[in-house]
């Protein structure tokens, strides 16, 4: 790594341009080679404009999804021999969700080379900048393959930004923010958990939850507990981010409430 490092610090010496170079080798640990895929990476869809060109990140964000999801999984194999697959899953899901990469987009410094309209509205919750991680590291992955992808996450972010411990240790317990959220909006949540299914000799739970009866996300556990709390992390990821199905909700209990009204009347 540290011989094909100097080659191409040879090479940047070559060029006039060396400021892109130098800003993601400051980000990566490595130099890039293909410089506008990263460039590609970092361009939102809102730049697009009145332009037919449909140049954005969205194609290596997909990528980048499934290539991270390997990554992670792959390291989190080798560091927890002993652990189960529930494990495993849980904490991969905690260290690629979409608050840890929005974060994680800031910390390395990833969200001031991301380009997009002036025009679009940015809220605290907005994904762009976790999406543009995404889409960065399907960029590592097309330049420099894999085993560099592994190098960043390992070498620069694990090493650097997250600590996989305190993560593994950190209890989030969603139902809990799911139940708080409801009160504040005064919106009735229920649980459902289905008759245990097996997986090969060792049950699991599925559960799904409900607000003013609409179906809001399932989950599932080797324990009730756990697939109410993987319920509840799917539908905070729902409400945080669809407006839409928020109104919906509320419309749901608007209607709950004159319902209500209607019996009391035919009642009297």
């Amino acid at each position: 790594m540290r011989i094909r490092n100097n080659i191409d610090k040879i090479r940047l010496s070559f060029l006039k341009d060396k400021e892109p170079y130098l800003n993601l080798y400051r980000i990566m640990g490595f130099y890039p080679h293909r410089l506008m895929l990263y460039q590609t990476a970092l361009r939102h869809r809102s730049c697009q404009g009145r332009q037919k060109s449909n140049v954005n990140n969205e194609r290596l964000e997909f990528l980048g999804d499934a290539v991270l999801g390997a990554v992670v999984a792959d390291i989190l194999y080798k560091k927890y021999r002993n652990r189960q697959e529930g494990f495993l899953t849980t904490l991969r899901s905690k260290l690629v969700k979409r608050d840890t990469l929005n974060q994680l987009a800031v910390q390395i410094g990833l969200d001031k080379l991301v380009l997009h309209s002036s025009n679009l509205h940015i809220t605290r919750n907005s994904s762009l900048n976790g999406n543009a991680f995404e889409a960065f590291v399907g960029a590592i992955y097309l330049d420099r393959g894999y085993k560099h992808c592994y190098q960043f996450m390992t070498e620069k972010i694990f090493a650097d930004y997250l600590d996989i411990e305190k993560i593994a240790n950190t209890e989030e317990n969603f139902k809990s923010m799911l139940i708080e959220w409801c009160q504040k909006g005064q919106l009735k949540v229920t649980f459902e958990t289905a008759d245990m299914m097996m997986e090969g000799n060792t049950p699991k739970f599925i559960s799904e939850v409900f607000i003013e009866g609409v179906s809001c996300g399932k989950g599932s556990g080797y324990t009730k507990k756990e697939s109410h709390q993987n319920a509840s992390q799917s539908a905070m990821n729902k409400v945080k981010t669809d407006v839409g199905f928020v109104n919906k909700l509320y419309e749901a209990h608007n209607a709950a409430i004159q319902d209500d009204k209607e019996k009391e009347v035919n009642a009297d």
